[in-house]
């Protein structure tokens, strides 16, 4: 492993436990619909709590971080995590499974600010995210594996994402307790405002149409595919490994092709995904669908973050994002559901691809207006166009009058050949003869 994938694993490790939750959102929602006294909208909405903690979270600390110390900041939320879905995992009293359900939320929200904030403070922001998503979207395959073989009941899923915080404690210790010297001043205005709210308002759109569908895909699974709870699983494992090959692809690529090309037309191609996933009536339509899905979909959002990131190196705006991601997410189970019920999965699919093609164009929009800076006219830069930070150098306008040139006066009749020759070592006054030395 290079250093710079050991300096950034403990932020993996942390977006990991963030993540973690939304990712087994289908199978949460699913058990709490099948072994609970709830009804499928309202185990929708009780996972949409769980996601709008995890947003509010966000919201609520993305100026914080600094002041309040990333390490202990992460290990709040990380104790928050484990203690509030260890509860929900451990009692069938509706009251306490909600409490900790919220509870659990705010931790993963806590610990993915901290998560967001310092990778956005990195070098690369891109290849962090991709990493980060990479490890979640592992640990996910690897629990919709096995979840199934250990049994039924509401509670494995939860506890399998609080014994993942706690796993994840170690890292902690490799982050600083208090502000980072290397980032900007606390008073700084939240820069690119007008660009990161629009980015903010229309993730919040995506990110419900990704989660409306994945919310009920289990449901489409098993009553519209007819598929067994295990085979379901399994295909959710494929899709997330298809999903470990997108983001490896995003990895890759970087910024090969700019972010404006990956987000819009990405965006297009989830939008006939979810469209085709919501149609699926066998193993192999929906198995297409779903692994199609969610090779795009981890591969899209990682160009999402590291746009957000791009618009504030203090991580503000990559905060925002997250959170306003988690937004879309909490609303996404519920809109699904709704959806579904009244008016089926298909037409669920195609309301949902139709709002992605159309949040395609601002989504694209911002990427174009916030990563090309043309050169103005009549300033250059030192160094060349990749400089940044540097001072624009007016160059003079056409008619500006010469500056006058002193004169230059040569005392003693004979020069040199050394007098003459170019300046470098051994040159100067004092120097000792050589062979360029003539009369």
């Amino acid at each position: 492993m290079s250093s710079r994938h050991r300096a950034a694993w403990p932020l993996v490790a942390l977006f990991t436990a963030g993540y973690l939750a939304s990712y087994l959102l289908p199978t949460l929602v699913g058990r709490l619909d099948d072994h609970l006294p709830l009804t499928t909208p309202q185990a929708g909405v009780l996972g949409s709590v769980l996601l709008l903690c995890s947003a509010s979270a966000g919201f609520l600390l993305a100026s914080r971080v600094e002041r309040l110390g990333a390490r202990r900041l992460s290990r709040a939320g990380l104790l928050l995590t484990a203690a509030g879905y260890g509860t929900a995992a451990a009692t069938t009293v509706l009251p306490l499974v909600v409490a900790g359900a919220a509870v659990g939320g705010f931790g993963s929200g806590t610990t993915m600010t901290v998560a967001a904030g310092r990778i956005a403070a990195r070098r690369d922001p891109h290849r962090a995210s991709t990493l980060g998503l990479l490890a979640v979207s592992a640990t996910a395959g690897a629990l919709y594996l096995i979840l199934p073989a250990l049994g039924g009941g509401h509670g494995l899923p939860l506890a399998a994402v609080a014994v993942v915080a706690l796993l994840v404690w170690p890292a902690t210790g490799h982050l600083p307790d208090s502000r980072d010297p290397s980032v900007a001043t606390v008073g700084s205005p939240l820069p690119h405002r007008r660009a990161g709210g629009v980015l903010a308002g229309a993730i919040v759109l995506w990110a419900l149409c990704q989660n409306a569908l994945w919310g009920v895909s289990g449901r489409i699974g098993t009553d519209q595919a007819g598929l067994s709870e295990a085979a379901v699983g399994a295909v959710f494992a494929a899709a997330l490994g298809a999903g470990l090959l997108g983001i490896l692809g995003a990895s890759a690529l970087g910024a090969r092709f700019g972010r404006a090309a990956p987000i819009g037309v990405g965006t297009v191609l989830i939008a006939g995904c979810i469209a085709a996933s919501a149609r699926a009536d066998g193993l192999t339509a929906f198995a297409t669908g779903e692994i199609a899905w969610n090779t795009l979909y981890p591969a899209v959002l990682s160009y999402l973050i590291g746009l957000g990131a791009h618009l504030d190196p203090r991580g503000r705006w990559a905060v925002m994002v997250g959170s306003a991601s988690a937004l879309g997410v909490a609303f996404g189970p519920l809109a699904g559901s709704l959806l579904s019920e009244h008016a089926g999965f298909p037409v669920m699919g195609l309301v949902l691809g139709t709002t992605l093609v159309l949040l395609a164009a601002p989504l694209t929009l911002v990427a174009v207006h916030t990563t090309t800076r043309p050169l103005s006219f009549g300033l250059v830069r030192r160094g060349g166009l990749t400089a940044t930070g540097t001072p624009p150098l007016p160059v003079p306008p056409l008619g500006t009058p010469e500056q006058p040139l002193a004169p230059l006066s040569v005392t003693g009749r004979h020069l040199t050949r050394r007098a003459l020759s170019t300046a470098g070592p051994g040159t100067g006054p004092g120097a000792g003869g050589g062979a360029g030395d003539g009369g």
